[in-house]
């Protein structure tokens, strides 16, 4: 059957049921009208969902896991569009005129979106210089496009948010990193998105549409109600993304129903009673705002247990006016005790099994203590913890969901686990939480509705801390429509009144910070524990961007129970060998290819089940040349040979090293190595990326790396045999990576400490068959083919604050496979200076002894 070229004409939109909502009709009528001769066809969600059961089952796990419609709504259509053809089109676009002249000849039709959406926060974050909208595609039937982002939407499912797991975000790097061999066409922003979003018409403001240029307006009416887990709504009837840990190791994730418990309660099953602990000074209407928070919990059998050193006894008489039996109040004299101190005096008073810290300028939703004990019991935990909050700073009129963590001040547990607080007056929760997470089984929830994180300028951490937590947030809403509709809801759900939110945004008054132990606590550094959600993601992470490795010095060693290593095993005979991909991206190294022929000649694997791929771009030596020439002896010789040549248009105008080029650098080399793995990766079970400039290694690499026995291995690349640690991109966090100002060494939104911050490399792990480690580098590293076919690809942009075979490593960890070095395997990369291949690794070295030079 010929394969069709042509865009289908079918307008294809998605919704929950037949009853498109009132306000978006009028736009679905325009889109009939323009287009008499078109079949129409309104998609439900049951009717999405039936379609990936019957042609893409292998996506159902992730289907059936988002956390929110619109991230099914936005997978959905491109695998609509891949069965089917035609133009998918949201509910809140208006068409303008027919659409037939715009895809007439062209095969997948997107549209960008405006210039200054690229500069709203969250958008910047990303790194992207532009976005491409997902509310227009147009494609024909199966192309290759199409297959290309349900890669995508696989590696990027653990992300948090629609943005960056099926949006736009993920929607942009498919199309910056798609293969060489799909036409796309990408239409400027006057086309189909003239009009910008209210948040950034709020920012930029509005400008009209020039409707004789434009085809269609999004009226970005976010009809899918974006972003619903901090909506004001109430998590029973739907699953709660969670994820356990025993003493710090994962255990299980997955989505939690809490009604089974709840009828459990309802049917007179004990409920044991929580002791909320509550230390106040002089900030009475902030206290009294907490206490209303607690007096709406829906959980049947919870205390407050309130300390108060405050100057005077407003809110002892508060109280006391309550009545309520519930709250327990000890009036202290105030004589400087530390918060830690206080908090201990608390817990001395509760008199439940279970502790749960409430801050008193926080907002906590009804059913906190209810979600979380449901978790706690359900799952047989000691402790649980929010992995992500709601940030509100009214000052200046900002909501968010943060980033993900272990939250200290979201903590419920066993009060007999608990140990006792520090003299400290601030940070004091952290080390708590700490012991917490380090001596039991604890499970994180995420659902960030459930706690709301007020910065109200008397907080115990200053403005740039708090502006911190925005900048990681995984969404942002600003001052305008989006922010008071947000904020709408959470006072609509919270027991708020608009007094509150009038107060909340007026000038602070009372004790300044330094004179306000008491305030509600938030430690400048990550727990280790899960970085950022994984739709249940269960890992461990000791600091930004990466995962604690176990046993000191925070190495995960392998071996027998008696602590002696396993040998590799024995090489396999050769016919019994698997298949594996030699890939390697060059850039002006016609100086190193003699050498690296010879090497991948001298492998002892057989050359059947050998095949090479190799990308050139941007040469100025005659690479390609050389590589053309020496293309038809490699044919001869190996199973498979794809030689491929992609510019990207990158020249460096100073040291490679430098870290001011970092992030430019290695995000040309994600590409180019994005875009190998998907011109060459065929029916091979393993790949081997290569550098170029790697100028010895044993003959039984290969065999050796397969030895580890695990799905990504490195071995230890020297400068010299026997010599220090070359690429650095491979290393192991120290234990007390958590306790580091990892923030000093944020550049360009990837972390470049200087060499040893932190971390340990290969050459200080040589006694140990093999170790887990919290990065990889590229110089010689082995990966499972099917981990790339599932979407595991080299970050092209910061994620989780590192990028390319760095990134590659934190993704893989997101997506539950751990990274594993062999420091005793040597791979050999002298060190020289000035140009060079694209590929080379271990600047990251360079610059760190630059940077620490600079230091002294």
């Amino acid at each position: 059957m010929a394969e069709q070229s042509d865009i289908t004409p079918i307008i294809h939109q998605i919704w929950h049921d037949k009853d498109v909502p009132p306000r978006c009709q009028a736009w679905v009528e325009s889109w009939r009208r323009h287009h008499p001769g078109w079949e129409y066809r309104l998609w439900t969600q049951v009717e999405c969902r039936a379609l990936l059961a019957e042609h893409y089952r292998w996506f159902l796990p992730i289907y059936d896991r988002y956390p929110e419609g619109v991230m099914r709504a936005e997978a959905g259509r491109y695998f609509i569009l891949d069965r089917f053809g035609g133009v998918y089109v949201d509910l809140d676009f208006e068409c303008l005129r027919p659409v037939d002249a715009l895809l007439a000849g062209q095969e997948l039709v997107v549209g960008l979106e405006p210039q200054e959406h690229v500069q709203l926060l969250s958008a910047h974050r990303s790194g992207l210089p532009r976005l491409v909208g997902t509310g227009f595609l147009a494609a024909r039937p199966g192309h290759p496009f199409l297959a290309h982002v349900h890669r995508q939407l696989v590696g990027s499912h653990t992300r948090s948010g629609s943005l960056d797991a099926t949006g736009t975000f993920m929607l942009t790097r498919a199309v910056d990193q798609a293969p060489g061999d799909c036409r796309i066409t990408v239409l400027a922003a006057r086309t189909l998105y003239p009009l910008l979003s209210p948040v950034a018409a709020e920012l930029f403001g509005d400008r009209p549409v020039d409707r004789d240029h434009a085809y269609a307006v999004h009226h970005w009416a976010d009809s899918w109600g974006r972003d619903v887990s901090v909506s004001a709504q109430s998590v029973a009837g739907r699953q709660i993304p969670f994820w356990t840990s025993q003493d710090l190791r994962p255990r299980a994730k997955g989505g939690l129903d809490l009604d089974p418990q709840r009828e459990r309660w309802a049917s007179g099953a004990p409920a044991p009673t929580v002791s909320c602990l509550m230390v106040t000074k002089d900030r009475l209407p902030w206290a009294m705002r907490a206490l209303r928070c607690f007096l709406a919990q829906t959980y049947p059998s919870v205390e407050l247990v309130v300390v108060d050193d405050s100057a005077d006894g407003a809110l002892e008489d508060h109280v006391r006016a309550l009545a309520d039996p519930r709250i327990r109040f000890r009036r202290l004299l105030p004589e400087g005790r530390t918060l830690g101190e206080l908090r201990n005096i608390a817990v001395d008073l509760a008199t439940g099994p279970y502790v749960c810290q409430w801050d008193d300028d926080d907002l906590y939703d009804p059913e906190r203590v209810e979600v979380q004990m449901a978790a706690l019991l359900g799952l047989d935990a000691t402790a649980c913890f929010l992995a992500r909050e709601r940030l509100w700073w009214p000052k200046r009129r900002l909501l968010a969901v943060s980033g993900a963590r272990v939250w200290e001040g979201s903590m419920v547990c066993a009060k007999e686990v608990l140990p006792r607080y520090p003299a400290q007056r601030r940070g004091e929760d952290t080390p708590v939480a700490e012991a917490v997470l380090r001596a039991g089984r604890v499970v994180s929830v995420d659902a960030p509705e459930l706690y709301t994180y007020v910065y109200h300028g008397n907080n115990t951490f200053d403005e740039p801390h708090f502006a911190g937590l925005f900048d990681a947030a995984t969404h942002v809403w600003v001052s305008g429509p989006a922010y008071a509709g947000h904020l709408r809801a959470m006072a609509a759900r919270l027991p708020l009144d608009p007094a509150d939110l009038v107060r909340a945004e007026r000038p602070p008054t009372g004790p300044a910070p330094d004179t306000a132990p008491h305030a509600a606590v938030d430690a400048p550094r990550l727990l280790p524990h899960a970085r950022r959600p994984a739709t249940g993601a269960a890992e461990s992470a000791s600091a930004p961007g990466v995962a604690e490795s176990g046993s000191a010095p925070g190495v995960a060693v392998s071996g027998s129970a008696s602590g002696v290593a396993e040998s590799a095993p024995a090489p396999a005979p050769a016919a019994e060998r698997p298949s594996v991909l030699v890939l390697t991206p060059v850039k002006d190294a016609v100086t190193f290819l003699p050498r690296y022929l010879e090497n991948l000649r001298a492998l002892d694997n057989p050359r059947d089940a050998v095949s090479v791929g190799l990308l050139e771009g941007d040469s100025h030596d005659g690479t390609w040349e050389a590589l053309r020439d020496a293309l038809p002896a490699l044919e001869a010789e190996f199973r498979r040979v794809t030689l491929v040549r992609r510019h990207f248009g990158f020249q460096l105008t100073g040291p490679r090293w430098e870290p001011a080029a970092q992030r430019q650098r290695r995000s040309v080399l994600a590409r180019a190595r994005n875009q190998l793995l998907s011109r060459a990766l065929g029916e091979e079970e393993w790949v081997l990326w290569l550098d170029v400039d790697v100028t010895d290694y044993p003959p039984d690499l290969i065999q050796r790396l397969l030895g580890a026995r695990e799905e990504i291995v490195v071995p230890h690349c020297v400068a010299e045999p026997g010599g220090p640690t070359f690429d650095l991109n491979t290393f192991v966090l120290h234990p007390n990576a958590a306790a580091l100002d990892w923030s000093r060494w944020l550049r360009d939104g990837i972390l470049q400490p200087p060499r040893g911050f932190g971390r340990s490399y290969l050459e200080d792990l040589r006694g140990h068959e093999r170790v887990r480690v919290d990065a990889v580098g590229g110089t010689a590293l082995l990966v499972h083919a099917n981990l790339h076919r599932d979407g595991l690809v080299f970050p092209t942009v910061p994620y989780r604050e590192l990028i390319e075979t760095e990134g590659l490593a934190a993704l893989a960890q997101d997506m539950g496979v751990k990274c594993w070095a062999l420091p005793g395997v040597e791979v050999v990369h002298p060190r020289h200076w000035g140009g060079g291949p694209l590929s080379r690794t271990g600047e990251a070295g360079l610059g760190a002894e630059a940077q620490r030079s600079v230091d002294r």
